[in-house]
């Protein structure tokens, strides 16, 4: 009896019997859960550039890269690579210092250049998978091999949403291919963790989250019915017993539903002042689709979702780099500032952790005429707000930014840090499944406290 009634949080209708719940109704899955211990973030946004770019022409100043270009690489290359890579080549665009912290920033983002006092670089992430498909399950489910939660469904896991009415975990033009669904994906965490995507590999102006509203039914009438078809799934849960999938389907009816009343006014942008557009770059065709994608982000943070990414891209360039990179770098440089200094105006990033960066960097040696290899074994993100220093840059890379040389950081590494952030310990965050304890940094992971303001 014991089992049958008290497992499940389809069963949680039985609590005001047992002085669980005044108000009779079901306890969500989704219900805002208290930090582990007082964290520094309340939220997420990750900026995801999908494909890799390249840090030694972005963010990792090396000047003896410069000095050297032509020359081959004086160490060994990687045992195993992608593709083959010849000679050193130059950074494409020049390096200059910015702000009071004097970071250096090349020239492919002038606006975020401004915000660099803002930032928190970390120069040393390394990975371990040459190919995007492995890179990319790396970086968002701590696993290349196996089927994982991904990043936004452990913090959805850990601590709810703070607004019953949307998701935990949006993300918004994701990828459907290298590794696609398995990127957001829940796996074996209750399904209502998944992220929600809206869009996917292209502009975002129109994208909505699909089947959102019903023209065909008045709400009251799809009250009834949902109400009718949550009967008939208790009492499906009343003679099987607990059911994991059952249980997040049910959830996941009612968070549709409860979503048809806040979700359209979010994703409506024609509330925003003219002034707030510009800032976004949405009055510019390049910059307007990711524009959005960062203004969404913004407005769904700050109506309480725990984690929202936005991916661009496709950072890929093993040959016509300059070309294909600055045009990249202008589509997102701009929305990236605008989106800085909104959350900085609307008092939120101290409470919003942001989060840049793609799978991989890209090799300082050249491949074809003007393209760079994947280099996972050194590259460069950045995060700001969210309790992390400001104007500070962590990791040291090699002259020439191949290999990590000290202060290094493992994607393992980056995920125990997020998590610390957000009040959660990446060790106690675990999820039962297949007779073992599973978490995002597995059996790895160090957070490295350095970056804490």
């Amino acid at each position: 009896m014991l089992k049958r009634c008290g497992a499940g949080f389809g069963h949680l209708a039985l609590l005001p019997l047992l002085g669980g719940a005044a108000s009779g109704a079901l306890a969500s899955p989704l219900a805002a859960q208290a930090p582990r211990f007082p964290g520094r973030a309340k939220r997420v946004i990750f900026l995801f550039m999908h494909g890799g770019p390249s840090h030694v022409d972005t963010f990792d100043y090396k000047p003896r890269l410069a000095r050297d270009s032509g020359k081959p690489l004086p160490f060994a290359k990687p045992r195993v690579q992608f593709s083959k890579t010849g000679d050193l080549g130059a950074p494409r665009w020049p390096f200059r210092p910015h702000g009071q912290s004097g970071a250096m920033v090349s020239d492919l983002f002038p606006h975020v250049a401004e915000c660099v006092d803002d930032l928190c670089f970390v120069k040393s992430v390394h990975g371990t998978n040459e190919a995007h498909g492995g890179a990319l399950l790396k970086l968002h489910t701590g696993s290349d091999t196996f089927v994982r939660p991904s990043m936004g469904s452990w913090v959805s896991y850990g601590l709810g949403t703070e607004n019953q009415n949307l998701p935990s975990f949006i993300t918004m033009n994701p990828t459907f291919g290298h590794g696609g669904v398995g990127n957001w994906s829940s796996a074996f965490l209750p399904a209502v963790h998944q992220g929600t995507p809206i869009g996917g590999n292209g502009p975002i102006d129109k994208a909505t989250i699909h089947f959102l509203r019903d023209s065909d039914e008045h709400p009251a009438l799809q009250r009834l019915q949902l109400d009718l078809l949550g009967e008939m799934n208790r009492e499906h849960l009343r003679q099987s017993g607990p059911d994991a999938a059952l249980e997040a389907r049910i959830e996941s009816f009612e968070l549709a539903f409860r979503m048809q009343a806040e979700a359209p006014e979010i994703l409506s942008l024609s509330g925003e002042s003219a002034l707030t557009r510009r800032l976004y770059g949405l009055d510019d065709p390049a910059t307007a689709s990711f524009g959005r994608q960062c203004l969404l982000a913004r407005r769904f943070s700050e109506r309480g979702v725990r984690f929202v990414q936005a991916t661009h891209g496709y950072w890929d360039q093993h040959d016509n780099l300059m070309k294909d990179h600055a045009r990249l770098a202008h589509e997102v440089d701009r929305p990236i500032a605008g989106l800085l200094g909104d959350l900085k105006a609307r008092g939120l990033l101290d409470e919003t952790l942001v989060l840049w960066g793609g799978e991989f960097g890209r090799t300082p040696t050249l491949q074809g005429g003007d393209g760079r290899d994947h280099h996972p074994h050194a590259f460069t993100m950045w995060m700001a707000g969210g309790g992390v220093k400001q104007g500070f840059s962590y990791g040291i890379t090699d002259e020439y930014g191949f290999y990590c040389l000290d202060q290094k950081v493992h994607v393992h590494d980056l995920h125990a840090t997020i998590l610390a952030l957000m009040g959660l310990d990446h060790e106690k965050l675990t999820y039962r499944h297949a007779g073992r304890d599973f978490r995002l940094t597995d059996v790895h992971g160090q957070v490295i406290e350095a970056l804490f303001a």
